[in-house]
């Protein structure tokens, strides 16, 4: 009778599965497995922190410009530093405008957004004027409050393509992602990780841009 390939009533036992030596020997090959893969898996996300975080602008940027068309309505992308959030608002015609999607940013110890770091030149062309952030102007309904007066940086997608800020003037703007080298630094911590997003005013075109050390190269995505 081959008692490990089943069990019999009145006969042996079943002997199928592990043994306690075979669990401990395979969960201590998995604590090394682990052990030996977190700092990779650390270092992969730190090293492509900017990529990820230009990517959901681009995302949201593209889905406002797309939704003002469609809706025939005027519609806003904010990032607000006070929140350290990407906004997609609705402007909808009423008083306040209402926010849509509200998506966390990364920590700005991590990532910083307000500024061009220092020592790098805009992609030129386009040489676009760098992003301004300065005290919202206008103001949006979250969750049965009204927001207003957070640090933003504003673009407003009219339902002709047209991208303008608060007051109706159209913009164009670069906005740089980048890593500083400690909290509030405006050096970045790594020139291979520096991006920038330049944002077309007339017809709402994006471009993604790497830095490779001494210049941006357009980059596609």
């Amino acid at each position: 009778m081959n008692c490990r390939s089943k069990k019999t009533s009145g006969g042996c036992s079943g002997e199928l599965g592990f043994s306690i030596t075979e669990l401990f020997v395979t969960m201590a090959v998995l604590t090394i497995v682990c052990a030996i893969s977190i700092p990779y898996i650390v270092s992969y996300r730190k090293v492509y922190r900017s990529d990820d975080q230009a990517i959901r602008i681009m995302d949201v940027i593209r889905e406002t410009s797309q939704l003002a068309m469609t809706r025939r309505r005027t519609m806003r992308v904010e990032i607000d530093l006070t929140d350290n959030a990407l906004l997609q608002i609705d402007e909808n015609n009423t008083d306040p405008d209402t926010l849509i999607k509200r998506i966390p940013l990364d920590n700005v110890q991590d990532i910083r957004m307000d500024t061009r770091p220092a020592g790098v030149l805009a992609p030129n062309p386009p040489n676009y004027p760098d992003a301004v952030f300065g005290t919202a102007i206008l103001s949006h309904e979250a969750g049965g409050s009204t927001v207003s007066g957070h640090q933003v940086w504003v673009a407003r997608f009219e339902s002709t393509g047209n991208v303008v800020d608060s007051v109706d003037n159209p913009i164009s703007s670069t906005i740089y992602i980048w890593p500083p080298s400690a909290p509030a630094s405006s050096v970045s911590r790594s020139n291979g990780e520096i991006r920038a997003i330049t944002l077309f005013g007339g017809s709402g075109a994006l471009r993604y841009w790497k830095y490779d050390g001494s210049t941006f190269v357009a980059s596609t995505q």
